[in-house]
């Protein structure tokens, strides 16, 4: 008897440290590689200092099929999620996410109000953005010479041989495609609104389609021009900046026809731990910890008063990040914003779309 009692009793205590070490952490679930680095530096470790809070990270590709899993089966075990703004938009819209009160926001470091202080687009019903960061393509520059300058080179095998790397999926890429086709950046979502207008991007991704190697997670394209899988390659900018920062790769980023976006926190329906989610990303949003972020990865903090404490690189002091960043003057003259509501309404379609033609 005094065995089993020994035993219910070792068991309970396991239970109650197994309970006490889940309400004592959080589930962040990001991009991986160097983008969830810079968080882990500028977000987790900071809010583990202050509060003692273990951050638990974990890494998914995108989307919302993972989300709407857990919520679905009632079984959620993710407490906050790093998504496209599109994600965020359609998540909400479908009763996934939970509303965020932009109340809980901190004031900027300069007493700006969040609400004003927070870019324009970038608060949500259930989603509060950090940073701006931009789908671009790049090259190596050790081994192509008199290299490209525009979209239209991207798709130009002729004039630059070699393989290119492209994210699996139509997001971007039909965007990319018809600015390559001479389309103008104000008409590109006018014309993807047509059929006449998508099925010219896919014309356009035809022409390269049999030199295409497909990536999805953004650590790839890096990694496919250092191994030398491919010429050229689209990317997050980020991830570019950081091998070439980081690691001394030859790379150089060819910015016309950016795409940019956003990417923000949301917090899925029924998260185990949502209050302390909540903390976590009004800590993680304010403006020292945004721009402390940017000093481990060339993506633009959401909050306006974050821009004048950004500085060098973390471990470069003559390396100025401001010029790194999509939003910089001479980045930003060709750029194109992804319009999210555009693909809130038309991603199931469309992918569905690009994976028919992918098997074709």
């Amino acid at each position: 008897m005094k065995i089993k009692t020994l035993l219910l009793g070792a068991a309970a205590g396991a239970l109650c440290a197994s309970a006490a070490t889940a309400a004592d952490s959080l589930t962040v679930v990001s991009w991986g590689g160097a983008y969830t680095k810079s968080q882990v530096e500028a977000y987790h470790k900071p809010y583990t200092a202050s509060t003692g809070t273990n951050i638990v990270s974990e890494d998914y590709n995108g989307g919302l099929a993972e989300i709407k899993s857990q919520v679905e089966a009632g079984n959620v075990t993710w407490d906050l999620v790093d998504v496209e703004l599109s994600d965020a938009v359609r998540g909400c819209d479908e009763g996934l996410l939970e509303p965020i009160d932009p109340s809980i926001l901190p004031a900027g470091a300069d007493g700006t109000a969040a609400a004003d202080d927070f870019l324009p687009g970038t608060l949500h019903e259930c989603a509060v953005a950090n940073i701006v960061w931009s789908t671009i393509f790049a090259y190596d520059s050790s081994k192509i010479e008199n290299g490209p300058t525009t979209i239209a080179d991207f798709f130009d095998t002729a004039k630059y041989p070699g393989k290119r790397g492209l994210r699996k999926g139509p997001k971007a890429n039909l965007e990319l495609a018809l600015a390559a086709d001479g389309v103008a950046a104000g008409d590109i979502y006018e014309m993807l609104g047509t059929a006449e207008g998508v099925d010219r991007a896919f014309a356009k991704l035809d022409t390269i389609k049999g030199d295409t190697v497909w990536w999805e997670a953004g650590a790839q394209p890096p990694q496919l021009l250092a191994d030398g899988e491919v010429a050229m390659t689209t990317a997050y900018n980020g991830r570019i900046f950081n091998a070439v920062a980081s690691e001394n790769k030859p790379f150089e980023i060819v910015w016309d026809s950016q795409v940019y976006d956003l990417d923000l926190w949301v917090i899925p329906k029924g998260a185990p731990n949502k209050d302390k989610a909540m903390d976590f990303l009004a800590f993680s949003t304010a403006t020292e910890q945004l721009a402390a972020q940017a000093s481990w990865i060339s993506y633009g903090p959401a909050r306006k008063s974050s821009a004048p404490l950004v500085g060098s690189f973390h471990n470069k002091p003559d390396l100025a990040m401001g010029p790194q960043m999509p939003t910089a003057p001479e980045n930003f003259t060709t750029a194109l914003q992804n319009d999210y509501e555009f693909w809130a309404d038309n991603a199931d379609e469309l992918n569905e779309r690009f994976n028919t033609w992918l098997a074709q």
